[in-house]
């Protein structure tokens, strides 16, 4: 079972940051979850809401501030995060502005031709499924994880549609029968946040194939 980070060691360390990502490095994940927004210049920056209000000593939406602002706010690029992952587990890349999607396939594009990444290494997942459908019709090679947290049901058929890697829901969604199902018509199944001992052993016990975690050393 894939232990997969949720923006980087959440637990541990301030989330969407250098410091949660490489603590999460040195927790050895299988996988590193993050979120990705677009700067005033278009450059593609790491952090899970539209504003830095809640995470920052600033206020104000992501896109009103370069990529250089945000850097000094302690925001980084997702350039400057994935050479620090380096190959050392895969990445999944939330899509949270659908405006950054063309943005994300031309990056990963540059690492899998230009640098010789192997494509799974990359997940793109959103729940914004129109970015997903997006991303399908323009790149094959890198994986698709659909994310729902109402729908088990309706993310099946979509991941169908798309030709999907995997279903990430919400881990209270699951169940016995649904996950036999997912599995069933040839998808993994990531659920997220999975972080109390309780939790943890309710999911594992569903035997899904990774848990997204703010404390991936628990899973």
């Amino acid at each position: 079972m894939l232990k997969i980070g949720h923006r980087g060691a959440k637990g541990y360390a301030t989330e969407n940051t250098l410091a949660s990502f490489q603590k999460a490095l040195e927790l050895e994940v299988d996988g590193i979850e993050l979120d990705v927004h677009l700067s005033k210049d278009n450059q593609l920056v790491v952090i899970h809401d539209a504003t830095i209000d809640r995470t920052t000593s600033e206020k104000g939406f992501v896109n009103h501030f370069t990529s250089s602002e945000l850097n000094n706010l302690g925001i980084p690029t997702l350039e400057k995060v994935i050479d620090l992952i380096n190959k050392k587990c895969f990445i999944n890349i939330e899509i949270k502005d659908a405006n950054a999607t063309k943005h994300v396939l031309k990056l990963l594009q540059n690492y899998i031709l230009e640098k010789h990444w192997s494509s799974n290494l990359f997940q793109i997942s959103s729940f914004d499924w129109n970015v997903l459908q997006f991303c399908h019709s323009e790149v094959r090679r890198i994986s698709l994880g659909v994310l729902t947290e109402d729908s088990i049901e309706n993310a099946l058929a979509f991941a169908k549609k798309v030709n999907a890697y995997s279903v990430n829901p919400y881990f209270k969604l699951l169940n016995r029968e649904n996950v036999l199902q997912i599995h069933q018509n040839g998808f993994k199944i990531f659920p997220w946040t999975v972080n109390s001992a309780e939790d943890l052993t309710f999911v594992k016990r569903l035997q899904v194939d990774g848990i997204i975690s703010d404390f991936p050393d628990k899973v």
